[in-house]
């Protein structure tokens, strides 16, 4: 009587790039931009650094063939300031007073913001399209501290990344600064570019 072969289920093969590439949790990321180039380099550092072109060439691919890998979603956020009064002398002397516009400069100046918005935000998307991304624009009005902090709470991004405009130490203290104040607050790792460096400062 023929001995009884027992067959042993075929190992398993090692795990391919692309069998890794979607275990890969994709990047949720918000990078805040404003009429600063150091925003759009930090933006430009996020794209190069986070959404590599190995990782889009490790993808799997995908069906049709012609879409391209999609390793993450970046969140361009602008934040517009609200329109402030204008306080001038009303009298000779140390007296002032608030002058409010009109509605008819109040529009003008609204049309205004909403106008830079777009061509901000239209660079980035521009500049987007380059990588393997899938990029949503943003926009809001208020303290762009407090907002970008609350875009952060509501979206939950993996990180925050944000340009520094280098304020020396004097500025700093009187005006506060947007990314410093993001570090301490924002519920999420945040990431802080600065200009003309090469290498980004993490803060959490």
């Amino acid at each position: 009587m023929a001995d009884a072969i027992e067959e042993k289920p075929p190992e398993s093969p090692p795990a391919s790039p692309s069998a890794r590439s979607t275990r890969r949790k994709k990047k949720k990321v918000v990078v805040a931009i404003d009429d600063s180039e150091g925003s759009f380099q930090a933006l430009r550092w996020a794209l190069d650094y986070l959404f590599s072109a190995a990782d889009a060439a490790a993808a799997p691919p995908l069906s049709p063939p012609s879409e391209k890998p999609v390793l993450g979603l970046v969140l361009i956020l602008h934040v517009r300031r609200p329109l402030q009064k204008f306080i001038v002398p009303a009298a000779p002397g140390p007296a002032a007073g608030i002058y409010v516009p009109s509605s008819s400069v109040i529009e003008s100046v609204k049309k205004a913001q909403e106008q830079n918005s777009s061509l901000l935000l239209s660079r980035a998307l521009k500049l987007c399209k380059e990588w393997p991304v899938k990029a949503e624009k943003m926009v809001m009005e208020g303290d762009p501290k407090e907002m970008i902090c609350e875009a952060v709470e509501s979206t939950r991004p993996d990180l925050l990344v944000l340009g520094s405009r280098g304020l020396g130490s004097l500025r700093r203290t009187f005006l506060g600064s947007v990314s410093d104040y993001c570090a301490h607050h924002a519920k999420c790792p945040v990431l802080i570019v600065r200009p003309q460096s090469k290498e980004p400062v993490q803060k959490k």
